[in-house]
């Protein structure tokens, strides 16, 4: 069996668990670092450390298009891959080593390092399912399925896992784990084939600039970024959603964590239902159709009279966001120039995270609102990404 018949033998399960790896890591890190700051006593502030950590892994997020670019004009992509994976499980380890036994800024300049990595641990990764897949359209639709439970299983077992492990050892432990399995994700990702358009040359790719020109100027790029936004500024709400919801359903915040969790799971079914049906038709208006369901999903959290309906009502808006998750994926593919397509990813990710971070903060300024107010506020903002994707798609197509 020649080497290049084995590294295409099984390539999209190996994807899925170099991706699964990389990104519980990502996933699990903020959690981590928050409770490893909470766990050193002798910290002034430990709250606020873990609060800056976090955000030291966050906010480089918006580098997402400087850092694709270079992966777009790396001679093997997969070699860009591993790098990156692996320098972001040794950062975040050196991170979480040091914290306590060197000065503060340093300790925060390795989560600066590590989260510049996280562009590609999301979105870089993602752009290779195109070329793993081939042509077939429906093997592409079922590889961006196993792509959204990729992400799926990690927004679970990241978070989760660390907050075991951390309660069976300790925090420092558990951020071990988490780099050494960006580190075993860093080695699968070598054994993926190679990209159709690693040719050992270095290559042309677009700059910054022109790819942010084309997710406005191409259409169904733009509505599918749009989209995506609103889609994130709810999304980004719900944390808040839950725990007002639960405080009037149950008296308890705590109920909220459980809810969130029923989310995740939702996610997760949809997810594997995709794998086993992938969607299809055009991206674009799969996009536009699934929008609408998120929003008729939040919509319904405004409803529950009790809590375990309440759960449902999250677990529904988990599971609508797994065929929105995948028809957006499918539109990147797509309509994105090959050339372009990881930073098209990848920027797209990057907005759709500081999305997510202005709808938290949104929702805090909105708690007036109440358990009803609220979700429905969340909800209209979907509803608008929906009719606004409707009336952009039949001007231009006059």
């Amino acid at each position: 069996m020649s080497p290049r018949h084995w590294l295409r033998r099984a390539a999209l399960p190996r994807y899925f668990v170099a991706a699964s790896l990389a990104r519980a890591a990502d996933s699990g890190a903020a959690v981590g670092l928050v409770l490893l700051a909470v766990d050193h006593s002798e910290l002034r502030h430990p709250e606020a450390v873990g609060g800056l950590l976090a955000a030291g892994l966050t906010a480089p997020h918006l580098l997402g298009p400087v850092v694709a670019k270079r992966l777009d004009q790396a001679r093997d992509s997969r070699r860009y891959l591993f790098a990156a994976f692996m320098l972001f499980g040794c950062a975040l380890a050196a991170a979480a080593f040091l914290l306590g036994r060197v000065p503060l800024p340093f300790v925060v300049l390795m989560t600066v390092v590590a989260g510049t990595c996280g562009p590609v641990l999301t979105g870089g990764i993602s752009s290779r399912v195109a070329d793993l897949t081939g042509p077939d359209q429906r093997a592409r639709r079922r590889g961006e399925g196993l792509d959204v439970l990729s992400y799926s299983t990690a927004a679970i077992c990241g978070p989760a896992g660390v907050a075991a492990l951390a309660a069976a050892t300790n925090p420092l432990t558990a951020l071990a784990v988490l780099g050494a399995a960006a580190v075993l994700a860093a080695f699968l990702a070598l054994t993926l084939p190679p990209s159709t358009a690693d040719d050992g040359n270095p290559k042309v790719a677009a700059s910054v600039r022109s790819v942010l020109t084309m997710l406005i100027r191409n259409g169904p790029l733009r509505r599918v970024n749009y989209a995506t936004m609103f889609t994130a500024i709810s999304n980004g709400s719900l944390p808040v959603v839950a725990v007002i919801l639960a405080v009037h359903l149950t008296g308890r915040a705590t109920g909220g964590a459980t809810m969130m969790a029923f989310l995740g799971v939702g996610s997760l079914a949809g997810a594997v239902l995709l794998t086993l049906f992938p969607l299809r038709g055009e991206p674009d208006r799969l996009t536009t159709r699934y929008v609408a369901l998120v929003g008729i999903a939040t919509a319904l959290c405004a409803l529950p009279t009790n809590y375990p309906l309440a759960l449902l009502a999250f677990a529904f808006v988990g599971f609508a966001n797994a065929p929105f998750g995948t028809a957006t994926f499918a539109a990147r593919s797509e309509y994105a120039p090959p050339a372009a397509r990881t930073q098209v990813f990848v920027t797209m990710a990057s907005l759709k995270i500081a999305a997510a971070s202005a709808g938290s903060a949104l929702a805090g300024v909105l708690t007036s609102l109440g358990p009803r107010g609220l979700p429905l506020a969340a909800a209209a903002v979907v509803v608008l990404a929906a009719l606004g994707t409707t009336v952009d798609r039949r001007r231009t197509t006059r």
